[in-house]
């Protein structure tokens, strides 16, 4: 499973992003002892594997990097509500399991050495390396791994809470062995997830507040260590020369940058300046105007910059406008539909993206996730019950979304839209869209980056076809998280990350119990309980067959509830950098690989700074 990334971290994998989990031991009484787990079935590699397949073992390590990353910073925690994490902070600390690349929902053991799974699937046990340690060079202990868990749904991000809901207790059983026991047998992947928590130095902790933001250099045990910082403006990690699991197959042949500074900018027109100059090392590109017209600079025609689409296998997810269903203006369908009739993206493409982009139809797009057709036979069985609850166009139509030709001229989503409209109540009355009270339909779209407004200020040109008074407001990334986390929108872009196997994060994405939970990941407020019964259901799969008969009910029941205007995606890396770097041979299929595995080429990095005199 995957949720959507808590922490953008620029350049750097998200935090204990979830995946999956093992297929948990049957029949008998002996637990089955495991150096990896897996919902696809057996790990490709073996226990005593000496690096992953698509790494460069004998990588070189050395040189300094910069990275760019948008807005500011006031904190080193960023388990917490509270604060605006600094990137890079998930280079401090390790997880008791690494996840495979290059595999569906696999993770290799790391902080533990050996991984147990009993009989009757009720639990897990971690038992922790005895060289894994901190940078102080005290031991990481099974202490550390409660203590972690237990603050972080005690005082972390609602998400916890959610995700390892089916945990009944932990404890530790001397120095190195934690034990899990669970409410239930039937959550699949709840041992692999757990594997995933970044484990947190419990001493250095005591007598901090751990609901506060951190404004000191914390205590890791990772691969980096915090260097220095300029609070709000940069923050520089150190790479541990000395890193206890350097050598592991886990961690050979990355992170192999001697030091990497992040570099903040205003947004992200800036940052792109910032790179050009030369200023910042590689970028991430998520404009696909800049990736068609902006690499014309000298550098680039001079060679001394290189970019590449790099095709990924990665579920998509999905980005959308997301209503703020909590809204009474947006809690009857109709008008969630008709505004959806409204968007016209193939305009937006061809004329803004320059035809870069496909159109989102799923919650889980570009996988076999995604829902289809009508549905039928099994998926048709899952959905029986809640047919009373459910429109009846879900169970005879597929659904679309609308398509228009791109000329911009969309009138027939616009009639749609207006008889939707009309049907909730809303007529149109010296040119505003107005309810029976003579209450002009009007929202704002709030935006955390001037990006964005070449989109929806489009968007609000449409609507005012309509009557309906639009506004735009961008704020700052931390006025933004704030406002955000307490459901403060009417309307928002909104990304909902997932991998090729759901399961707890969708508590968190879509149930009642998060809908109004301050800081969940529920943004747009969705609360029914045919969707709650669902999610539980696609959790409690007993199956790969099953996990996707289940997901995709759920996702064409959220699909027929309009609670987001579907966006697009791209299903490739958009990867710039100056050519001062040596790379693997290839890329992971789940991953870019970037920065973790790639390094500083010494030759080409003299030719460049030669070149650049």
């Amino acid at each position: 499973m995957k949720r959507r990334a808590l922490l953008a971290t620029p350049l750097v994998a998200p935090l204990a992003a979830p995946l999956a989990t093992p297929a948990l031991a049957q029949g008998g009484t002996a637990p089955r002892r495991v150096h990896a787990i897996s919902l696809q079935g057996d790990p490709a590699l073996p226990a005593d594997f000496p690096h992953w397949p698509w790494v460069n073992p004998a990588a070189p390590s050395g040189g300094d990097v910069t990275f760019g990353a948008v807005g500011s910073f006031d904190s080193f925690n960023p388990y917490i509500l509270r604060g605006a994490p600094a990137a890079g902070s998930s280079l401090l600390y390790d997880t008791l399991t690494s996840s495979s690349q290059d595999e569906a929902s696999t993770e290799y053991a790391h902080l533990a050495a050996v991984i147990e799974l009993p009989a009757d699937g009720l639990g897990v046990t971690y038992e922790l390396r005895p060289e894994a340690r901190w940078h102080d060079g005290r031991a990481i202990t099974a202490a550390d791994v409660v203590w972690t868990f237990e603050t972080l749904v005690r005082q972390g991000r609602p998400f916890y809470r959610a995700y390892w809901g089916d945990v009944e207790s932990v404890r530790a059983e001397g120095e190195r062995r934690v034990v899990y026991r669970f409410k239930n047998n039937e959550n699949r992947e709840l041992a692999q997830v757990l594997g995933q928590m970044p484990v947190l130095p419990k001493h250095w902790w005591e007598g901090r507040d751990f609901a506060r933001p951190l404004t000191e250099i914390p205590l890791g045990s990772g691969p980096y260590r915090l260097e220095r910082f300029e609070s709000g403006r940069s923050v520089t990690y150190r790479r541990v020369d000395d890193y206890w699991a350097r050598n592991l197959g886990t961690a050979k042949g990355l992170n192999n940058f001697a030091s990497m500074r992040f570099e903040y900018f205003r947004d992200s027109t800036v940052a792109f300046e910032a790179f050009k100059a030369g200023q910042v090392d590689a970028r991430r590109e998520n404009v696909a105007r800049d990736w068609a017209t902006g690499y014309d600079f000298p550098a680039m025609r001079r060679g001394l910059v290189k970019r590449e689409a790099i095709r990924h296998e990665i579920p998509t997810g999905m980005q959308s406008f997301s209503f703020n269903n909590r809204r009474p203006i947006f809690q009857d369908v109709r008008v969630r539909e008709a505004l959806v009739q409204v968007f016209d993206f193939e305009w937006l493409n061809a004329n803004i993206f320059f035809g870069s982009y496909a159109r989102t139809t799923s919650y889980f797009s570009n996988s076999e996730l995604a829902s289809s057709g009508v549905p039928e036979g099994r998926e048709l069985e899952i959905l029986a019950p809640f047919r009373a609850q459910l429109p009846e166009r879900l169970f005879t139509e597929p659904f679309r979304v609308p398509v228009t030709d791109g000329s911009g001229n969309n009138r027939e989503g616009l009639r749609r839209a207006l008889d939707l409209l009309r049907q909730a109540g809303w007529t149109v009355r010296d040119r505003k869209l107005v309810n029976a009270q003579g209450q002009q339909f009007r929202f704002e779209i709030l935006l955390d980056s001037p990006t964005f407004e070449r989109v929806a200020l489009p968007f609000v040109q449409w609507l005012q076809r309509l009557g309906i008074e639009a506004s735009v407001r961008t704020v700052d990334p931390a006025q933004y998280r704030v406002r955000i986390d307490a459901f403060d929108f009417d309307m928002t872009v909104d990304v909902m990350g997932q991998s090729l196997s759901p399961g707890n994060e969708q508590r968190d994405y879509f149930s009642c119990g998060k809908a109004n939970e301050h800081g969940s990941q529920n943004i747009p407020g969705i609360c029914t309980p045919v969707i709650d019964a669902l999610v539980e259901q696609v959790i409690n799969a007993p199956s790969r067959e099953e996990l996707l008969v289940r997901t995709h009910a759920l996702d064409r029941v959220l699909l027929w509830g309009h609670y987001v205007i579907p966006n697009w995606h791209s299903r490739e890396f958009l990867l710039a950098w100056w050519d001062r770097f040596g790379k693997p041979e290839r890329n992971p299929r789940y991953g870019l690989g970037f920065p973790s595995a790639w390094w500083v080429d010494a030759a080409k990095d003299r030719a460049l700074q030669e070149a650049r005199r």
